[in-house]
């Protein structure tokens, strides 16, 4: 025997009549009448903050589209100098690449024109100015290769502080130009100081490890 919500399921939806299906129509033709008013109003009252809007969203994709191409034939225009100079070995040009680029390009730029003309102002400018640590603590090092006989161990530990980290890709570098430095003064307790914390470091590179044992 069939339930009664099976007998339901069968039971076939009453058809509308003419004065209902007249009435439905009459309530969407009103409904969407109430909307375009509304919708008319709306942009009547905001009109200028929506033409305004959509003016701002097009001049700032346009800028946008225009800083992305200029980005781009910017860094092209490095790369294609950057280029020319390594082949002319020109280190004027090689200066001029890094006064325009960035990052490691400006640096590895400005290092090589110093290796090219042998000037320490170039050392000095990457020392001080450099955009990466690595290019930065590099040029110390040459700048006290250079310049260390002329400085106290004191003035070279201080000089080569940047270093004191291992943040630094010459850090142990760092510390045993220090120890040497101190040795060469003969003073012995701070140079063993620097070379403790090598050889006691188990992350120190194993060359660099055994010259601290050496000179220990």
């Amino acid at each position: 025997m069939a339930s009664i919500l099976e007998r339901n399921k069968k039971l076939k939806p009453a058809k509308k009549t003419r004065e209902e299906y007249a009435e439905d129509a009459l309530y969407r033709e009103v409904w969407e009448e109430v909307n375009n008013e509304k919708t008319q109003a709306f942009i009547k009252k905001y009109y200028r903050y929506i033409v305004a809007g959509a003016l701002a969203i097009m001049i700032i994709a346009t800028v946008a589209v225009i800083g992305v191409r200029t980005y781009r034939a910017h860094k092209l225009a490095i790369a294609e100098n950057y280029e020319l100079a390594v082949q002319k070995l020109d280190s004027n040009m090689l200066v001029s690449v890094a006064e325009n680029a960035s990052g490691a390009t400006a640096d590895l730029a400005l290092f090589q024109a110093y290796v090219l003309d042998n000037d320490i102002e170039k050392l000095e400018k990457l020392a001080n100015d450099g955009d990466t640590r690595d290019f930065r603590d590099l040029a110390r090092l040459h700048i006290v290769g250079l310049r260390g006989d002329e400085m106290t161990a004191i003035e070279v530990e201080k000089y080569l502080e940047p270093l004191n980290t291992k943040k630094s890709p010459y850090y142990y570098t760092g510390r045993i130009t220090v120890a040497r430095k101190y040795l060469a003064e003969g003073n012995r307790d701070a140079a063993n100081k620097w070379l403790d914390v090598i050889i006691n470091d188990s992350d120190a590179p194993a060359a660099i490890s055994a010259d601290a044992q050496t000179l220990r």
